[in-house]
């Protein structure tokens, strides 16, 4: 077994939160163990244009909530 270099990162008391241990390690790790990437599917969204209405323009709307505070 080959040895994997690891840091401890640890919160303000000291207790551990995780291991950071070097990218090539990890591809090592990944091959050994056969990991592959999940597959990013595509999500079509044409299907949602034209969905939302609007009452005023955005720009308008922004400036509009503005000044209720000023």
């Amino acid at each position: 077994m080959q040895t994997i270099r690891k840091q401890l990162v640890t919160d303000e008391e000291h207790r551990p939160i995780a291991v950071q241990i070097n990218y090539d390690d990890w591809l090592r790790i990944e091959q050994q163990l056969k990991i592959q990437a999940p597959l990013v599917q595509e999500v079509d969204l044409s299907r949602y244009a034209g969905t939302v209405n609007l009452t005023e323009s955005p720009l308008a709307y922004q400036a509009r909530s503005r000044n209720e505070w000023s």
